[in-house]
C-alpha cells in the first residue's frame, strides 16, 4: 500500500482545519453548558527533543461537563519515537510532524457518557523520498446508564459521515473501534464503541484528509443531542458512585492501551495536555460485581457487548 503523494501537503491547510474544529467543538459545548473553556496555549522549550506548539482548552466544575478538554498540537521532532516505529518500520530513523484535536467530556450526571474523539495526521520525511503519511482518528462513547436510543443515533451519525466515502468503511472502522477500545486484562469493552481508524492512506492524500474531516465534523452531531437529552436527568448518590467506579475503567485503558497517549509520552510531548483526558473523581473497588436485574448489570450485560446497535 503506497502512502505516498505527489502534491507536496499544505501543512498550513492541515493546522486551519484542526484549530477550526477545536473552536467550533468549544463553542458548542460551552454554549450548552454555560461556562466557558480556559485557553492555555504552549510551546515546547527550545531544548525539548520535542518541538511544537499547542492549544489545550478545558472546563472543569461546569454545569454539565465535570471536567473536559479539548486539545490541539503540532509536534515535531527527528525521529519517531519506538511506539510508532514497531508497527510502521519504514518510518524509522525519519524525521516528523503531528498534528490533530483530541478531546475528552466527563459529564457531572451519570445519565451522560462520557465521550472521546481525535483526529490527527503525521508525516514522516527523509531527503530524497516521498513523505510516508496517515491520519487516523474517531469517536466513541462510554455510557454508565446506557440508552438504546442514544447507541443508535450516535452509530449512525458515525455511519452517514463515511458512506459517502465508501458503503465499507463504518463497518470496517465500528469493528475496529470495538477491538481497539478493549481493556485486556478486564476482558471487556471500555463502552458501545463508535468508530476508529489509523494509519489510514488508501484514499490518497486528498480524499483520506476529506475522510478525516468529516469524522471530525460529526462528532457535534454525534454527541451533543444526547447531552441535550439527558443533562437534565435526576439521578442518585448511588448512581453518582458507580459512574465513579466506571471512570477507573477509563483511566486504565489511558494509561496501559491508548496509542495515543503512549506516543505523547514516549515522544516527549506536554503531560499536562496528554493527560487531560483523567477524570476528575475515580473510584477503585475491590472484586466489585453488580447485582443481578439492575441497571449497573444491565450496562455489562447488554452494552458492554459489541453489537450491531443500527440492525
Amino acid at each position: 500500500m503506497s502512502s505516498s503523494t505527489q502534491n507536496p501537503i499544505d501543512i498550513a491547510v492541515l493546522k486551519a482545519y484542526f484549530l477550526g474544529l477545536q473552536d467550533r467543538i468549544t463553542s458548542a459545548m460551552s454554549g450548552l453548558d454555560g461556562k466557558a473553556f480556559v485557553v492555555d496555549a504552549w510551546e515546547k522549550p527550545a531544548d525539548s527533543k520535542l518541538q511544537g506548539y499547542g492549544r489545550t482548552c478545558t472546563l472543569d466544575g461546569g454545569n454539565i461537563l465535570e471536567k473536559g478538554g479539548v486539545g490541539f498540537s503540532h509536534v515535531r521532532g527527528d525521529q519517531m519515537p519506538p511506539s510508532a516505529t514497531h508497527h510502521r518500520p519504514e518510518v524509522a530513523g525519519r524525521s516528523f510532524e503531528a498534528m490533530g484535536v483530541s478531546l475528552v467530556f466527563h459529564p457531572y450526571n451519570p445519565k451522560i457518557p462520557t465521550t472521546h474523539m481525535n483526529v490527527r495526521c503525521f508525516i514522516a520525511q527523509a531527503p530524497d523520498k516521498e513523505p510516508v503519511w496517515w491520519f487516523g482518528g474517531g469517536f466513541d462513547l462510554t455510557p454508565y446508564y446506557g440508552i438504546d436510543e442514544d447507541c443508535r443515533h450516535f452509530h449512525q451519525t458515525a455511519k452517514d459521515a463515511l458512506d459517502p466515502f465508501g458503503e465499507t468503511l463504518y463497518p470496517q472502522f465500528k469493528k475496529w473501534c470495538d477491538e481497539y477500545f478493549y481493556l485486556k486484562h478486564r476482558d471487556e469493552p471500555r463502552g458501545i464503541g463508535g468508530v476508529f481508524f489509523d494509519d489510514f492512506n488508501q484514499l490518497g492524500f486528498e480524499d483520506s484528509f476529506a475522510m478525516t474531516r468529516a469524522v471530525g465534523d460529526a462528532f457535534i452531531d454525534a454527541y451533543l443531542p444526547i447531552v441535550k437529552r439527558r443533562y437534565q436527568d435526576s439521578f442518585t448518590p448511588e448512581e453518582k458512585s458507580f459512574q465513579e467506579y466506571r471512570r477507573g475503567r477509563y483511566v486504565e485503558y489511558n494509561l496501559l492501551f491508548d496509542r495515543g497517549t503512549i506516543f505523547g509520552l514516549h515522544s516527549g510531548g506536554r503531560t499536562e495536555s496528554i493527560l487531560m483526558s483523567m477524570p476528575p473523581v475515580v473510584q477503585w473497588w475491590y472484586n466489585w460485581q453488580p447485582q443481578a436485574g439492575t441497571p449497573e448489570a444491565k450496562l455489562y450485560d447488554h452494552y458492554l457487548k459489541p453489537r450491531d446497535w443500527l440492525a
